[in-house]
């Protein structure tokens, strides 16, 4: 069962404070993958922060509030929301760090183990890694990649040395095929 994990592509991070060129470009790739996907092999990932945001550890180091559960920018860009649409409420994670402590545990459960695990999402040197490494020491034999061309970083440079990286630890770096 190969699966296929999107990482927080909500509109803080595409259209909102923290929104780049890049993520914006990747949403029709993302959603296509997404939407081609069944939704038994498909999980998402929800940035997700409290009003108290500022005053928590992540606030102190990135002063800029985003993803607060309830507002707008917490939600699925659209696009990726139509995409997604149908995914059981069990499978869209809200994490209120970079990585979910919960996907392994999920992955783990299901009725048969995963064959592939693949990442799309942002941001790519934070929350896609943060998942991938989390994932790469729970499931060590499975062989875990992460789509280059699907994912964006905060800038181009943290983007490419985030990949640099998901290679040291063993992590493909799938086509770039979209």
């Amino acid at each position: 069962m190969k699966i296929l994990i999107v990482v927080d592509m909500q509109k803080d991070f595409i259209s909102g404070p923290l929104g780049t060129a890049e993520a914006r470009a990747i949403v029709p790739y993302v959603a296509e993958k997404a939407k081609n996907t069944p939704r038994e092999n498909l999980f998402v990932t929800l940035d997700t922060h409290q009003p108290n945001y500022m005053e928590t550890n992540e606030g102190r180091h990135l002063p800029v509030p985003h993803c607060i559960e309830g507002t707008e920018g917490h939600a699925l860009d659209n696009a990726i929301a139509a995409a997604v649409d149908g995914i059981p409420a069990s499978r869209i994670i809200c994490k209120p760090t970079f990585g979910s402590v919960a996907l392994p545990d999920m992955l783990r459960a299901l009725p048969e183990p995963p064959t592939e695990i693949e990442f799309v999402g942002v941001c790519t040197g934070i929350c896609v890694i943060s998942n991938a490494l989390c994932l790469k020491a729970a499931l060590w034999e499975t062989p875990i990649g992460v789509r280059p061309s699907c994912c964006a970083g905060v800038t181009p440079e943290s983007h490419n040395n985030a990949l640099s990286a998901l290679q040291m630890c063993q992590i493909d770096l799938l086509g770039d095929e979209k």
